[in-house]
């Protein structure tokens, strides 16, 4: 039986890729031998990270974007498409957080964080619509979140957006299924990173996550990379419109102790 899940030959693009969760799945679907095209905004990072992709042996190129410029991802579409022929994969992995009261959050806060983390994600899907068209098994696997489906203390616009970004999926997946694209989401528990490390780490929020989590740790990164590979692969053929939650069983806990 052939290898469902090797991605040899596939192209996948993963938009903020140059940190955080982004930056290990795009090494993890190199890995698994697709060549990747990871972004974000930072050229100094992209360097680094595509030096990671191509030790895998797999090719590259580097292109900075702005996901909240459609012509910027626009320019990136076609830099992929000239130097690496197609498109069957890509990641929506931009995004950012803040902490903030409600009642003080400021519409250009507001609109700042919709336009990154949501508007961000449409723009990409539009953008490489074609591409994954022709590619006759085209993947899209958004980054949503815990917040996707839960509320956490002043952080209201993050949770929009990611609430947002599961609709928008759900949205795609019927829409595009016809078009043979399918797309999927993942949820990350609550997983250090450099954007989140100040609210979590040795923090009174942490603890109570820790202790919401019955498996008592936060994630690895690299725990969310066996899932983005199978939504990239051809294992995940019949599988669309969902979001697949990786948080050490936080959403299932109930009471702990």
């Amino acid at each position: 039986m052939s290898n469902r899940f090797d991605l040899s030959n596939r192209v996948a693009v993963v938009i903020g890729a140059t940190s955080g969760l982004g930056r290990t799945i795009a090494a993890g679907l190199a890995a698994q031998g697709a060549n990747v095209v990871p972004t974000g905004r930072r050229m100094e990072q992209i360097e680094e990270v595509c030096g990671e992709i191509e030790a895998a042996g797999v090719r590259t190129l580097r292109q900075t974007t702005d996901v909240t410029d459609r012509g910027s991802i626009d320019r990136l579409r076609e830099a992929v498409l000239a130097g690496l022929g197609r498109v069957d994969i890509l990641v929506n992995a931009a995004g950012f957080t803040f902490k903030q009261s409600t009642v003080n959050l400021c519409e250009e806060q507001w609109a700042r964080i919709i336009d990154t983390n949501l508007s961000g994600v449409l723009r990409a899907c539009q953008s490489f619509y074609e591409p994954l068209k022709a590619s006759g098994h085209g993947r899209i696997i958004n980054i949503a979140s815990l917040g996707s489906f839960l509320a956490f203390h002043e952080v209201t616009a993050y949770c929009a957006t990611k609430t947002g970004i599961l609709s928008v999926t759900r949205s795609l997946a019927c829409e595009w299924a016809r078009d043979k694209i399918s797309v999927n989401a993942i949820a990350p528990g609550v997983f250090p990173t450099e954007m989140n490390n100040g609210m979590i780490n040795d923090t009174p929020r942490g603890q109570e996550m820790l202790a919401r989590t019955p498996m008592g740790r936060f994630g690895k990164p690299d725990e969310l990379v066996g899932v983005a590979i199978l939504l990239a692969s051809d294992a995940a053929s019949y599988l669309t419109g969902q979001c697949i939650v990786v948080d050490g069983g936080y959403l299932a806990s109930g009471v702990n102790s």
